[in-house]
């Protein structure tokens, strides 16, 4: 079985090395003491039989052996974390769009929201809940095969802006027959920071942790609060943006 590659695991693995470097030291100390001592106080009319000292000390080169091996791949895996951190690092201060149902809403910001149809649907609305699972806004969406684009400027359906938090959105589409069409949900948010977990590394968006793998495209912050004239149709990604 494989395991996971952590930041403790790391560390647990190469103490677990040196400890038993220190070990082996020990015991070869031991050994060749031992050795020395039986050389001494043998009979020279029956010298002690070679073969047995050499498989011991083959036996010593080979334990060694493996112990540096294992010092090499402790270095690899710590080697790979540090790649991961330093990739993932470059997100912190961007925007980046993933798949997702959790929105990140800052409280100011209009957020946008992409989602993709996989048939022409007859209705089409977009439904964003609290934390606590209550639908505060509803409206319709667009309908068109393909990428669509939605953007929520924070109002609610009981009036005022919505605070700053996380949210799910869902996208409710129905084609001319009333069947379900399925649909792709993509959020945007600023990433303010990383972590590992279980050996992989997650971009921190408000207080939710998203993989890399689930990262579609980065871009500088936009600074505009102002919500487009229309929700409809398709849209375009910002400038300065990046694929993922």
């Amino acid at each position: 079985m494989v395991s996971d590659v952590t930041t403790t695991g790391v560390i647990r693995e190469a103490q677990k090395t040196a400890n038993s470097n220190s070990a082996l030291s020990q015991d070869f100390d031991d050994f060749l003491n031992l050795l020395t001592t039986q050389l001494q106080n043998q009979d020279p009319l029956n010298p002690t039989d070679t073969d047995q000292l050499t498989d011991q000390i083959t036996q010593f080169s080979q334990v060694e052996q493996q112990i540096n091996t294992n010092q090499k791949l402790d270095n690899l895996l710590a080697l790979q974390l540090g790649n991961q951190s330093a990739a993932a690092l470059g997100y912190v201060g961007l925007d980046v769009s993933y798949v997702s149902a959790d929105l990140h809403y800052d409280g100011e910001n209009n957020s946008k929201i992409t989602y993709a149809l996989g048939d022409q649907a007859a209705s089409a609305k977009i439904n964003i809940f609290n934390e606590e699972g209550d639908l505060i806004f509803s409206d319709d969406a667009p309908k068109s095969t393909g990428q669509n684009e939605y953007v929520w400027t924070g109002e609610t359906a009981q009036g005022p802006r919505a605070e700053k938090g996380t949210y799910t959105v869902s996208v409710d589409a129905f084609d001319i027959d009333g069947n379900v069409i399925d649909t792709t949900t993509v959020v945007r948010g600023k990433v303010r920071g990383i972590e590992n977990q279980n050996g992989a590394t997650f971009l921190l968006v408000g207080d939710r942790a998203v993989a890399i793998s689930n990262v579609i495209n980065a871009s500088l912050p936009s600074q505009t609060t102002e919500a487009p004239a229309s929700n409809e149709g398709d849209g375009e990604e910002g400038e300065g943006e990046v694929d993922a």
